[in-house]
């Protein structure tokens, strides 16, 4: 892992988390911040698995197909895809339930940067 790549996965990250405090201030910009935080979160997971464009493309590929994913990254890199196309697409959003999906994501995102890099990430 290049020392670019960590900081952007970094930089993802605490904008992620950001984005997650205030949506959970602001009710009325909640929906679209809890998914600005979900896209985040899922960006700095693809930095710190290495090039953005590769990853999502191998994603994407593997979406397409339609046989069964066996490799449990893969599958679920790309549930986490779906979940964010699903909720780029809703008109109407269970504000709840999206907040649920972001802390989750961005809790596993934080772990996953963590395990990668071998340290902790600040708050």
């Amino acid at each position: 892992m290049d020392e670019y790549r960590k900081g952007w996965a970094l930089r993802y990250l605490r904008e992620a988390k950001a984005e997650l405090q205030a949506a959970k201030k602001t009710s009325y910009m909640a929906p679209s911040l809890f998914i600005e935080a979900i896209r985040k979160a899922r960006n700095a997971i693809y930095y710190s698995l290495g090039e953005p464009a590769f990853v999502e493309t191998v994603i994407r590929e593997s979406a397409e197909k339609a046989q069964q994913i066996e490799d449990p990254v893969l599958k679920f890199l790309v549930e986490i895809e779906a979940t964010v196309q699903h909720l780029g697409q809703m008109e109407e959003i269970n504000e709840e339930n999206v907040m649920n999906q972001a802390d989750n994501l961005v809790q596993i995102a934080s772990d996953i940067v963590e395990a990668i890099f071998g340290e902790k990430v600040e708050d």
